[in-house]
């Protein structure tokens, strides 16, 4: 304890204070920090006695001035509402923890509405390399970072960048899964809501040749979503709203939330027969449609079946047991950390692209059509 002219001051032990207890230098105390097998045991017991008695923590700053490594990665998250990226985060997580790093996250949503670049922001915090989740607005920001750090992208496809490594679903073959369920269980008229970025184009392109491959491309409806429920809801309600297909009241249990959708665009009396049918881009507009489908008085799955995308603890919900496409959202974070450490190892290898195999869970809301 130190002493000002006010009176006695605690400061935090230093490595000098270490040192002297153990009648060392302070560059052994670094060797012993460091794990260094150059010192003997005998010194090696007394330092950590010392660091014991005094309670000692090292400087993490000064630590990563020295190594110049600063044993963190960034995080840069599209959406953190979305739940299938929580669990490729979880993923993501368990790899990067077990080689000592840890995650710093930032939601490039939020960025967007402050006018603040998350990635530059990263920089300065010299993390040792970035993980880019979900699909990204500035792609020229990216590209300028992957020149001074190792970057992987997950989740998504874009951008295609020389030394950027991409883990994503085979978000084509997911839909394909999807539609072909449907179509097996007799359906004819399946519409989907889409989704936006290289995910939704990729989604909905799988189910449109799915579609056409089976015959029934004059059948086909696709309608514009934004992967959020409200969306789903909206992008439902278009497609259900104004037709008298089989089952259901066509309309006459909704509520006031559907009339306004109705207003914002739905389809009323559209010549097209009402889907028997849906495939929602993710089970978040899945349970939106949902919503839409129950206030027009349409029951899930006998007048209406519905599939989501992504496998999240939303589809998992017993009340709502989604049949959906399991994208792993898990391995996804897994796959994409141990691509990091490569990268890191390799910073200048040609960047590779991984593809995890969808599969699908079938559950309680898709049955033949009425």
């Amino acid at each position: 304890m130190e002493r000002s002219p006010q009176g006695p001051v605690d400061r935090p032990p230093t490595i000098r204070g270490v040192a002297e207890r153990a009648g060392v230098s302070k560059s052994l105390v670094s060797l012993v920090l460091q794990d260094s097998p150059r010192v003997s045991d005998a010194k090696r017991q007394a330092v950590l006695a010392a660091i014991e008695e005094l309670g000692y923590r090292p400087n993490a700053a000064a630590r990563s001035l020295v190594a110049r490594r600063t044993h963190t990665v960034g995080v840069l998250l599209n959406d953190l509402r979305n739940p299938w990226f929580v669990e490729l985060l979880d993923g993501l997580n368990s790899v990067l923890h077990a080689e000592n790093l840890r995650m710093l996250m930032a939601d490039s949503r939020l960025g967007r509405r402050t006018g603040e670049d998350a990635t530059r922001a990263f920089l300065e915090l010299q993390v040792d390399g970035l993980v880019a989740v979900g699909t990204l607005p500035d792609a020229a920001a990216l590209a300028e970072a992957a020149e001074r750090l190792p970057i992987v992208i997950a989740g998504t496809h874009d951008p295609k960048l020389p030394t950027v490594d991409t883990v994503a679903n085979d978000d084509e073959r997911g839909a394909r899964l999807a539609t072909e369920h449907l179509i097996g269980l007799g359906h004819r008229r399946i519409a989907h809501i889409a989704g936006r970025g290289s995910v939704g184009e990729l989604r909905s392109r799988g189910f449109a040749a799915a579609m056409r491959e089976h015959g029934l491309g004059e059948e086909l409806t696709i309608e514009p979503g934004d992967g959020t429920e409200e969306g789903g809801y909206r992008a439902a309600v278009r497609m259900l709203g104004g037709s008298g297909g089989s089952g259901g009241s066509g309309g006459s249990g909704a509520s006031g939330r559907s009339g306004a959708a109705l207003a914002a665009g739905g389809q009323v009396g559209a010549a097209r027969e009402r889907p028997t049918a849906v495939f929602a881009f993710n089970d978040i507009s899945a349970v939106g449609a949902l919503s839409a489908a129950q206030e027009l008085g349409l029951a899930v799955p006998r007048d209406l079946s519905l599939i989501g995308c992504d496998n999240t603890y939303l589809a998992r919900i017993r009340h709502l047991w989604l049949t959906t496409v399991n994208n792993a959202g898990d391995d996804v974070g897994r796959r994409a950390a141990q691509c990091l450490l490569d990268r890191m190892a390799h910073p200048t290898r040609p960047a590779a692209r991984q593809l995890v195999a969808p599969s699908l869970e079938i559950r309680g809301t898709t049955a033949p059509p009425p």
